[in-house]
């Protein structure tokens, strides 16, 4: 499982106001690790990332195969 980092980027300037640090809090990951995938400055495919955001397209009735590319 990868993040699928431009469609997360769509989901946060739509949703979250552009805003990486709300959306780290509501799925449950520390900012620093969301914000180091986003940049591109560590590998898109940790599970704990990957699992929350599953988690959280669950709750909100969102497609995750958008998010997550398995």
């Amino acid at each position: 499982m990868i993040v699928n980092i431009e469609a997360v980027d769509i989901l946060i300037k739509n949703e979250f106001n552009n805003n990486k640090a709300y959306f780290a809090d509501e799925i449950g990951v520390s900012r620093s690790l969301l914000s180091n995938i986003l940049c591109k400055k560590i590998k898109n495919n940790s599970p704990k990332v990957c699992n929350s955001i599953i988690v959280f397209c669950n709750r909100k009735n969102i497609d995750v195969s958008k998010f997550i590319i398995f």
